[in-house]
């Protein structure tokens, strides 16, 4: 039930799209987005990549379970540790964390059509320790890239240049910027795409498979 003291914000990306290639270079995310995607590695799917190697990954789970390897320590939230998403022992169910995937519900009961962000219940491996962040998986400090294939890592100047460059990206007039509202069936389909192409982020939001 909503706070009549505040109103819900649905979750937001907004994408940096080449207008000439017709793909997603990379997408500038908020805590709550790289939080969802970090709870999808909560998922027994994290079990599963944790046990095939990266390079056969069929998708980009693979991609993403390297880059969360990769994320520093000092980007996580205080008392959250890589480890529980890298190698997990028990998932967090979709009743602690709802985070655009729809939720298991009793017969006769709706789920909602548009998630905001919520902040899971500490389970499992997941401390009880938070901040006043708002709670959640990573730092809300920074914002942070995340590739078309799903790999993130914190913003800065130098990783947007780098970005562009290994996209081949010379005519910068053909980049557009283009914010998205996210809910549970962009959810599934990024999953549902996640598990079979690269081309993730153009996939989902622009129809496009590589």
């Amino acid at each position: 039930m909503e706070s009549p003291a505040s109103s819900p914000t649905p979750m937001t990306l907004k994408l940096l799209i080449n207008r000439k290639a017709q793909k997603v270079v990379f997408a500038e995310a908020e805590k709550p987005f790289v939080d969802f995607l970090l709870y999808l590695m909560s998922l027994p799917l994290g079990t599963v990549t944790k046990f095939v190697t990266q390079k056969s990954m069929v998708g980009a789970l693979g991609n993403l379970y390297g880059s969360i390897a990769d994320l520093g320590d000092t980007y996580m939230q205080p008392g959250i540790h890589k480890n529980t998403f890298l190698n997990p022992k028990v998932s967090i169910t979709s009743s602690d964390v709802p985070l655009l995937m729809p939720a298991a519900s009793p017969a006769g009961t709706s789920v909602p059509r548009k998630f905001t962000y919520v902040a899971p219940p500490a389970k499992a491996e997941v401390s009880t320790t938070t901040s006043g962040e708002g709670g959640g998986f990573v730092r809300g400090v920074v914002s942070y890239m995340v590739m078309d294939d799903l790999k993130v890592m914190p913003q800065s100047t130098i990783s947007a240049i780098t970005t562009l460059n290994d996209s081949n990206v010379t005519d910068f007039g053909s980049l557009e910027v283009k914010v998205v509202s996210l809910d549970n069936n962009v959810g599934l389909k990024l999953l549902k795409a996640a598990l079979e192409t690269n081309s993730v982020l153009t996939t989902v939001f622009l129809g496009k498979s590589s």
